[in-house]
């Protein structure tokens, strides 16, 4: 009897022992996987050295990764990492779309052949008209010096702010400017979801073409069944996060769907639209980065031409306003990864707050629909802290309930991983760029930041009431 016990027992130790293993190793493969895509977008998206791209990939609670061995095959454009020997993964460069990680059991060449690619390389953009400056001795430019000092300033103890860039707008000059060594204002830096507010201006430009609806069901053919609970999710729920759908957008769990999704997931789309209803369409705010990428397979189903669908960003958006660094990254699938992945240097990211700013307007032209920012900005309905729009932040999370603050009114700002921010504030004419790799969260203080940058700016004009 105690013989079979032990049997038993040991059997119990050996299944949760492999059970074990299989999670340490799906966990060291999301690693894996993130160093090879990070370090092909950087050195042939965003053009830096591998030697700074590494650096910043292992650094503060990042170190670990140094255990990674990754290298590089530039005449190749393909990245490759790996750990203990067993556990590899490569990401391969596509020209003007991007880097994308290479299906496991598909060699770079097949994967190369099989993707559908931007015809046009960065090289072969022609920039758009430079932005207006404000002179070196310019009043507003000398006041708002010391405050982009700090910005870039390092404190004493705690944890670092590593500020990468820094733009301001005013009236449409650039009034204030800096580069962290080894970027410049051409060098195309990751908008993590900052990506999700450029994500609105494309479907903007698709409702404003009437090729979509914002209260039509949206196009998923896996979801048309009407006794699918999710035929009825619309394209204004993805836009407000309303759509109902369980999603863990956890950043610090390697094994949350946000993660498994970027990192571990071929066809990002096809896992989104898998996830089941929690809430009715509606009923139920919650942020989740598998909605944005719904969206971009929405806009890949309505122009149903994939070569025409990986050039949209470029020519609907990006062409038209001057966005010459832009590249939005498909994913394995050639699926936009509207949610995370798009690069542009800070003057380029600027320009797409500028775009909002201008309400849609852009060098005389309508780019988004009339009344489309005012739309951006109204809060989701079923958002509690009525700090979220369509795709937008309406100021800066407070936390769970808590109201928004801390942005005048009206203002919009696009948010993303590692301190990423477009701030505009319409009552003061201005657009405020910050960029950076600030692993943690209180190490940079985006209100405080914009609060010093306003206070330097000139009064907004007063309003005149009309009769």
């Amino acid at each position: 009897m105690r013989s079979r016990v032990r049997v038993v027992v040991a059997g119990i130790a050996l299944v949760v022992l492999i059970a074990g293993l299989i999670r340490a190793f799906d966990t060291v493969g999301i690693a894996v996987a993130y160093k090879a895509k990070m370090l092909c977008s950087g050195v042939f998206v965003s053009g830096r050295s591998e030697k700074d791209v590494l650096a910043e990939l292992e650094l503060d609670d990042l170190a670990p990764l140094r255990f990674i061995n990754a290298t590089l095959e530039p005449s190749e454009g393909v990245a490759k990492a790996s750990a203990l020997g067993l556990i590899r993964r490569q990401a391969a460069s596509r020209g003007g779309t991007g880097c994308a990680l290479v299906p496991r059991g598909t060699t770079r060449a097949e994967f190369r052949q099989a993707s559908t690619r931007d015809p046009v390389e960065l090289w072969e953009r022609k920039p758009g008209r430079p932005l207006e400056e404000a002179a070196p001795d310019d009043s507003v430019r000398l006041a708002l010096a010391p405050i982009i000092d700090r910005a870039f300033a390092e404190p004493d103890t705690g944890p670092r702010r590593r500020t990468q860039a820094v733009v301001v707008l005013h009236d449409g000059r650039v009034v204030a400017e800096r580069y962290a060594p080894g970027i410049s204002d051409k060098t195309p830096l990751l908008g993590w979801s900052m990506s999700k507010s450029v994500m609105n201006a494309l479907i903007g430009i698709l409702v404003r073409e009437r090729r979509l609806q914002l209260e039509a069901p949206a196009p998923i053919p896996a979801w048309r069944d009407p006794r699918d609970p999710r035929s009825s999710i619309t394209v204004n729920h993805m836009l407000q996060m309303t759509t109902g759908l369980r999603f863990d957008e956890g950043m610090t769990s390697l094994r949350s769907d946000v993660i498994r999704m970027l990192l571990d997931s071929d066809d990002m789309a096809s896992f989104a639209m898998t996830r089941e209803l929690e809430a009715l369409p509606g009923m139920r705010w919650e942020y989740a980065s598998g909605t944005t990428v719904l969206l971009a397979r929405v806009i890949r189903n309505v122009i149903n031409n994939d070569s025409a669908y990986v050039c949209f960003p470029r020519v609907a958006l990006f062409d038209r306003i001057g966005m010459s660094s832009a590249v939005m990254e498909t994913d394995a699938a050639g699926t936009l990864v509207g949610s995370s992945l798009m690069y542009a240097s800070a003057r380029d990211w600027a320009r797409f707050g500028q775009l909002y700013l201008n309400d849609g307007m852009w060098g005389g032209a309508r780019i988004l629909p009339e009344g489309w920012v005012d739309y951006s900005r109204t809060p989701a309905m079923a958002d509690p802290s009525r700090g979220y729009g369509a795709h937008f932040w309406l100021g800066m999370p407070s936390g769970a309930d808590a109201p928004v603050s801390a942005l005048p009114a009206g203002s919009l700002q696009a948010a993303g991983h590692e301190g990423q921010f477009v701030t505009i504030v319409p009552s003061n004419r201005a657009v405020i760029v910050r960029l950076g790799r600030t692993r943690f969260g209180d190490a940079w203080d985006q209100p405080a930041f914009v609060r010093a940058v306003l206070d330097e700016l000139p009064a907004p004009p007063p309003r005149v009431s009309g009769r």
